[in-house]
């Protein structure tokens, strides 16, 4: 299960980008202030540690929200919840347009690595572990955290950015639904040690993660899956989609949006055969975006040209 903003709070819009706050976040909030205190001398440095943390994540989230933008892509919502947050990115389907859209979120924790012990440093210098060792206590731990947050994240386990980072390099050589399914593959056995992990130390919270890593390592192999057999399709020849450059597949695997019908609009200049309703949009099978039949027409293609496909 993926989180949405249904069910969830709106906190506020930055760069287009909306904020949401899933319910659960109170829930487990409440619990993980309760279970750590007595490491600060008042709870609201609790409070304050467990906020600080989530905006660890928030700037994470940005950072792959804003790379996308940058590709050209689509970035509109992040939402945050107890297992941490996920921004909703649709980059361009490219290798290199996904690696950068990916690695942006870790390399913002790069950046924060230096910040927060450069203040630790300058705190000791200044006195503060005698004078104020709540907050030198407080700027520890967010290092702590923040450095934890990147190494588990680099994790080449699919769908953490380490495992979507190791299948945007490999899709430069393997292509998309083969690297697909290496990265799930590679993540199905990750899963199963942290299964392992949260049998052994008792873990609820690495159980739960092991199950939504699970449910989507599993969902990719799907889709891994069909990328290979459409990969196997003939395609077109003077049509390739605006968003991804993939030339479309050849047969009638679209779905007329009046009549339901599945026909070929590459073929018939996007009217349904069976209700002669001309579709103003159609849609990629490999990336999903939807654009006019003329936008895919390479310039290779005179329009009036009958449709070739390439075997």
């Amino acid at each position: 299960m993926i989180p949405t903003h249904s069910g969830s709070i709106r906190l506020f819009r930055f760069a287009g980008i909306q904020v949401f706050l899933h319910w659960s976040w109170f829930v487990v909030a409440i619990f993980q202030v309760s279970s750590r205190l007595g490491n600060y001398s008042s709870p609201l440095w609790n409070v304050a540690e467990y906020l600080a943390l989530f905006g660890i994540v928030l700037l994470h989230e940005f950072g792959h929200a804003l790379a996308c933008r940058q590709t050209g892509g689509r970035a509109e919502e992040i939402v945050l919840w107890p297992l941490g947050g996920i921004a909703f990115v649709s980059p361009p389907m490219r290798p290199g347009a996904v690696l950068w859209s990916i690695a942006a979120g870790p390399l913002v924790n790069v950046v924060l690595l230096p910040v927060f012990f450069g203040l630790v440093a300058l705190g000791s210098h200044l006195g503060w572990d005698q004078s104020q060792p709540d907050l030198t206590r407080f700027l520890l731990s967010l290092g702590f955290i923040n450095g934890i947050l990147l190494a588990f994240n680099l994790l080449p386990v699919y769908p953490l950015d380490g495992g979507q980072i190791l299948q945007s390099l490999l899709w430069f050589w393997l292509g998309r639904g083969r690297s697909l399914y290496v990265a799930a593959v590679i993540g199905l056995v990750g899963v199963a040690g942290f299964v392992v992990y949260a049998v052994m130390k008792e873990s609820w919270w690495m159980g739960l993660l092991a199950f939504f890593l699970g449910q989507r390592c599993l969902a990719s192999l799907r889709e891994a899956r069909s990328l290979n057999l459409l990969a196997r399709i003939p395609r077109h020849v003077g049509f390739k989609c605006p968003a991804c450059g993939e030339a479309p597949p050849g047969g009638a695997m679209w779905r007329c949006g009046s009549c339901g019908n599945a026909f070929n609009p590459f073929s018939t200049q996007a009217v349904c055969p069976h209700c002669q309703t001309r579709q103003s949009l159609t849609g990629c099978a490999y990336c999903g975006a939807e654009n006019p039949l003329e936008r895919w027409q390479t310039r290779s293609r005179r329009a009036g040209d009958p449709p070739v496909i390439d075997v």
